[in-house]
């Protein structure tokens, strides 16, 4: 399966997720590159879009390899394997700091005029263009659930099969388009996976007209 570009793959997602249209579900897209997705989901779904602001904690010797996760709250997920690649106990402590702050002045960029959309009693559905280890997702999914949401769904186009079996215990349900035994990087399995901007996720949320 190869997706066109992150709206194709939205498209796709939404056909899946397709018995909540017309049930208002919140779309919460994980920055940046899930947002033009999710707002493409929630408009076949008659739902709303927002974002849920979590960021990777990134080895000391490789910025896309990730050791955990971080959410708004400060909670943090730590992978089993951060200590055996350079995530010392002092290493992670300045990384998340480091992330903290790059949390906080997204939220102030993306959403300055706005607290984020309340989830709880909501059905929700949290969305990422892929996951690799699943790191950001975790972190995405435990924020959300500490707001009590009436269903919390985890929906992605793409991921290896054994961070699914990671992911499933923490939502209610989990669509997964294509889980290959191959997979390398997310970014393999799109014929266009530009990077998306702060300027584009800006826009896209200025669209919503939150409820």
């Amino acid at each position: 399966m190869l997706f066109a570009d992150r709206q194709d793959a939205g498209r796709q997602l939404a056909k899946a997720l397709d018995t909540y249209r017309g049930q208002h579900p919140l779309i919460l897209a994980i920055p940046r590159g899930a947002v033009p997705m999710g707002k493409t989901i929630a408009e076949l779904l008659e739902g709303e879009l927002d974002v849920v602001l979590v960021r990777k904690l990134t080895s000391p010797y490789s910025s896309e390899f990730a050791l955990g996760a971080i959410d708004e709250s400060g909670w943090a997920y730590i992978a089993d394997h951060a200590a055996s690649a350079g995530g010392t106990p002092e290493y992670m402590e300045r990384e998340k700091a480091r992330q903290m702050a790059t949390l906080n002045a997204r939220r102030a960029q993306y959403t300055p005029l706005r607290p984020p959309i309340d989830p709880a009693g909501r059905i929700v559905v949290i969305i990422d263009d892929g996951l690799a280890t699943g790191s950001t997702m975790i972190a995405a999914l435990h924020a959300t659930r500490a707001k009590n949401p009436a269903k919390l769904i985890c929906a992605v186009p793409v991921s290896p099969p054994d961070t699914l079996e990671k992911i499933r215990p923490l939502c209610d349900e989990l669509v997964c388009l294509f889980a290959p035994p191959d997979f390398r990087a997310v970014g393999q399995f799109y014929q266009d996976f530009n990077q998306v901007s702060d300027d584009e996720v800006i826009a896209i949320l200025r669209q919503q007209q939150p409820s």
